[in-house]
């Protein structure tokens, strides 16, 4: 960890397990660091491993390395802002969801059960010495085209992931201000409305 990357841990109000309290979701990337494959495999399976409504597991995964086809496809499908230090990663992963099962009933959890899945997917990887950051910014439509996805599956999210770099690397001085900025969360009081 670079001088001016600073440590992330979270300042909790109660313990938590450190995997989660010191997750965070970098911007800058070492352009020069190889995907570990190993730790890549396992964060899929922590992924696989996740609850979802009635057992359905209706996630579904798009995985490209940095320097194959598939990531210089879904690069091109990340807003300019995203593009800008996304592009250094080692790994993009495309989560998508099932929008209904395979006898047409809707899965209205499947979103939900996808977060979950990539939630464990970023402690997974975290704890392994990855660092992930997820991105809402990237045309969905233009991944399914891309991929020729069923028309039943649905890209929801782009995942960075690879080996954190120094902040400086950024360049960009409004990036590096938010690299380094420190971790802040709303209070428990504001976010649990009833605690009886």
């Amino acid at each position: 960890m670079s001088i001016d990357t600073p440590t992330r841990a979270a300042q909790t109000s109660t313990p938590i397990l450190p995997a989660l309290a010191e997750r965070w979701s970098p911007r800058s990337f070492a352009a020069d660091a190889p995907i570990d494959e190993q730790k890549l495999a396992a964060a899929i399976e922590a992924a696989r491993w996740s609850a979802s409504a009635a057992n359905s597991q209706p996630w579904r995964f798009i995985v490209a390395r940095r320097g194959s086809t598939a990531f210089t496809q879904i690069a091109a499908t990340l807003a300019p802002g995203n593009l800008a230090w996304a592009a250094s990663a080692g790994a993009l992963v495309v989560g998508a969801y099932e929008i209904a099962g395979p006898d047409g009933t809707p899965r209205p959890w499947a979103q939900y059960d996808l977060g979950q899945a990539m939630a464990h997917f970023a402690v997974q990887a975290h704890a392994s010495g990855l660092h992930v950051h997820t991105m809402g910014g990237f045309d969905a439509d233009a991944v399914s085209a891309a991929f020729d996805l069923p028309s039943g599956v649905r890209p929801l999210t782009v995942t960075a992931v690879g080996t954190v770099a120094p902040a400086h690397l950024l360049g960009d001085e409004r990036l590096i201000a938010r690299e380094t900025a420190p971790r802040v969360r709303r209070p428990l009081e504001e976010i649990v409305l009833i605690d009886d």
